[in-house]
C-alpha cells in the first residue's frame, strides 16, 4: 500500500459491551460507516480506543476483526501506546503478523522521559517492525513533546513516514516543515484545530469526534482540499462544538456518548473510565443533540 498517507485517517472507539467485554461485531460495523463515509485509513487502539485498558490478546482480536472487515480497501493501522519499550516491540510485531498496514507509535506511557529516551524508544520500536509509522505527538496529555528537531533526528529512519502533531500549537506546524519539509506526512489530531491546520498546509487528519459525524467530517476535509474556505468555515462553525468533545480528558466517554445518540455504536467504556451520569452528562448529550438538530446536509462520500 502507499505510505505517503493523507486523507481522514479516523481514530476508532473499541466497542465494548456493558460488562465491559468486547463487542467486535459492533467495531466492525462501525468501520463500515466510516469507510462509506471515504475515509483514506483508520487507526485502531489509540487513545480513543482504549489501548491501555486492553490486554494484549484483546488488542489482537481488536485488530484482526478489523483488518477482516477493511479487507484492504484502506489501511488499517494500530496504536502502539505500551509502557515500555519491549512491549511496544511485541505488540509492533504482533500487529505486523496480524497484517496491519502500518503503526501509530505514542511514548511510553507512564515515564516522562527526555529527548535522548524518547528517541531511542521509537528507534527501538521502529527496528523491530518493517511496517510504516506514524508518529503521536501529544504532550498536552502523555507529557513527552517531540519537537520539530527530533523530528528531524527521527528522519533518517525509513518507516517513519507521518506525524500525528497534537501539541494544540499550530505554529509547530510551520515548524516542523521548516525543520524537515516534506519528509513525513503531517496530520493534525486536534478537532478543533482542523480548520487552522489545513490552512497551515497538512496532509491528513486522525479524526476523533467525526466518527460520530463521518459524512459532514469527510465534506469538511475534502472543502479544505478543494480551498473552498468559505464554505469550510460555515461547516466548521456548525461542527466546532461538537469538536471541542475530543479535547477533555473525558473525551472517550464524550465521543462514544456522540456514536450512541448517532446510532453509531454504544457509549460503554472500559473501567477506570466510566458512563457519563448527572449534569455533565445532560451537558455533554445538549451538545450532541444540538448538532444532531442542525445537522447540514452534505453528499455520501464527502
Amino acid at each position: 500500500m502507499n505510505t505517503r498517507w493523507q486523507g481522514v485517517f479516523p481514530a476508532v472507539t473499541t466497542q465494548l459491551t456493558k460488562d465491559q467485554s468486547l463487542d467486535l461485531d459492533a467495531t466492525s460495523r462501525h468501520l463500515e460507516a466510516l469507510l462509506d463515509s471515504g475515509v483514506a485509513g483508520v487507526i485502531m487502539l489509540g487513545s480513543l480506543g482504549e489501548n491501555q485498558t486492553l490486554d494484549p490478546k484483546e488488542k489482537r482480536l481488536v485488530l484482526e476483526a478489523a483488518i477482516k472487515t477493511v479487507n484492504g480497501r484502506v489501511p488499517v493501522l494500530s496504536g502502539v501506546a505500551e509502557n515500555s519499550t519491549a512491549h511496544a516491540c511485541l505488540h509492533a510485531r504482533d500487529a505486523e503478523a496480524l497484517g496491519a498496514d502500518g503503526l501509530m507509535l505514542m511514548p511510553a506511557m507512564i515515564y516522562k522521559g527526555d529527548s535522548r529516551e524518547t528517541l531511542s524508544h521509537f528507534s527501538a520500536t521502529a527496528k523491530a517492525t518493517g511496517l510504516p509509522i506514524m508518529i503521536y505527538n501529544n504532550p498536552i496529555s502523555y507529557a513527552n513533546d517531540i519537537t520539530p528537531e527530533m523530528f528531524a533526528e527521527l528522519a533518517p529512519i525509513k518507516n517513519f513516514v507521518a506525524i500525528k502533531e497534537s501539541s494544540g500549537n499550530t505554529r509547530r506546524l510551520t515548524d516542523i516543515r521548516a525543520a524537515v519539509g516534506n519528509r513525513y506526512s503531517l496530520f493534525t489530531g486536534v478537532d478543533d484545530l482542523l480548520l487552522e491546520s489545513a490552512i497551515l498546509g497538512i496532509d491528513g487528519w486522525v479524526a476523533g469526534t467525526g466518527i460520530a459525524f463521518p459524512r459532514e467530517n469527510q465534506h469538511l476535509w475534502n472543502l479544505t482540499r478543494q480551498r473552498r474556505w468559505d464554505e469550510a468555515l460555515q461547516l466548521y462553525r456548525w461542527f466546532t462544538p461538537l469538536l471541542h468533545l475530543d479535547i477533555h480528558v473525558k473525551f472517550v466517554q464524550y465521543i462514544k456518548l456522540a456514536l450512541k445518540e448517532c446510532g453509531l455504536g454504544s457509549e460503554w467504556v472500559r473501567a477506570p473510565r466510566l458512563p457519563l451520569k448527572g449534569a455533565e452528562r445532560l451537558q455533554v448529550l445538549a451538545i450532541i443533540h444540538e448538532g444532531i438538530s442542525n445537522r447540514p446536509k452534505v453528499p455520501k462520500g464527502g
